[in-house]
């Protein structure tokens, strides 16, 4: 069979073999762009000083905001969300990684505009913040008129002008301000998420659920009739992608809780809650560990094969905990 298959092309015409050859090039090509493309990248450390000696508290959370998205732009490949060639659209995984980023990047900078940068609830907003932030919420899949990058740059260069603001290089002076209330406002966006991404990669193994969306009240009631038990099994074909999403909400907070731990450094000594937040960044780091396995598995809970997606939801699991032990230290005087 190879023999004649091997005569077969040789008795090919000229044109034919170098459309076949050329074809096999480029499949080759595509392949090897899309296993580069696929890999996420290394996380990064956090600028705490500004000019390598001074210190501006706020610098290293805004500062991180921006390098976190720039990295979502510009790493290999670049954007792939919204790509409509070959071989981007062929692939899932790392646009779920992306979705995953751009979650926790809104949720900041939606903090930052609302909390950090107002000193009270009747203080008005920063006007570039004010105007920039609605950018990250552009919907992630458009890739014309305009493109989702397009719309993320002009959010990065807000920032960055505040940025700027608050080390005193551009004026008028920005504001950041460290309270244990604002700290508790951007992790309670953070237990939410976790919370979410911790139900959803369990739901890799489970069927159904009791449903206990109104438990604890007794005068709860419900829009709709609710059922006692609710389905909730992630589809086999989903399972990778909730996996991703999950891997950038985490790359995205170990660089955030890096930042918030030079930036709320008094807040925490206060606190004594710094050993907190190494813990949380400590859990958040496992779940990066690299992937030694070509794909996902999926397998029972005490199943001969591994379930990747139940070791990554103990990890987020143990970093929800650790953030909402953390919330309730804030809350005490």
């Amino acid at each position: 069979m190879k023999i004649r298959s091997a005569a077969s092309i040789l008795s090919l015409p000229r044109r034919a073999k170098i459309i076949f050859y050329s074809a096999g090039v480029i499949l080759i090509v595509l392949v090897a762009l899309s296993i580069y493309w696929s890999r996420t990248p290394d996380t990064f450390w956090v600028n705490e000083f500004v000019d390598n000696d001074r210190i501006v508290v706020g610098y290293s959370s805004t500062d991180t905001l921006i390098r976190v998205a720039e990295t979502l732009l510009d790493k290999p490949g670049g954007y792939l969300s919204n790509d409509r060639m070959p071989p981007s659209v062929f692939l899932d995984n790392i646009p779920s990684w992306e979705f995953g980023v751009l979650q926790q990047v809104r949720d900041l900078a939606r903090v930052i505009r609302n909390d950090y940068s107002r000193s009270q609830s009747q203080s008005k907003e920063d006007e570039d913040i004010a105007v920039s932030e609605p950018h990250f919420f552009f919907d992630n899949n458009s890739w014309l008129l305009p493109r989702s990058e397009s719309e993320y740059r002009d959010a990065i260069r807000g920032f960055t002008r505040y940025r700027d603001r608050l080390t005193g290089a551009q004026q008028p002076v920005a504001r950041f301000y460290a309270r244990a209330d604002n700290l508790r406002e951007w992790l309670a966006q953070v237990e939410k998420r976790l919370g979410s991404l911790t139900r959803r990669l369990g739901d890799s193994v489970v069927s159904t659920r009791i449903n206990t969306d109104l438990a604890g009240d007794p005068s709860a009631r419900a829009a709709n009739t609710l059922l006692d038990n609710i389905t909730v099994r992630t589809s086999w074909f989903q399972v990778d992608n909730v996996f991703f999403e999950a891997r950038g909400n985490a790359w995205a907070l170990v660089h955030f809780f890096r930042a918030a731990e030079f930036d709320f450094a008094r807040v925490l000594e206060d606190k004594n809650a710094r050993t907190s937040v190494r813990q949380i960044i400590r859990e958040l780091e496992a779940s990066l560990e690299s992937l030694h396995s070509p794909i996902v598995m999926n397998g029972g809970g005490y199943g001969l094969f591994a379930n990747h997606s139940l070791v990554m939801a103990n990890y987020l699991a143990r970093a929800n905990a650790a953030v909402i032990n953390l919330r309730e230290l804030l809350d005490q005087g």
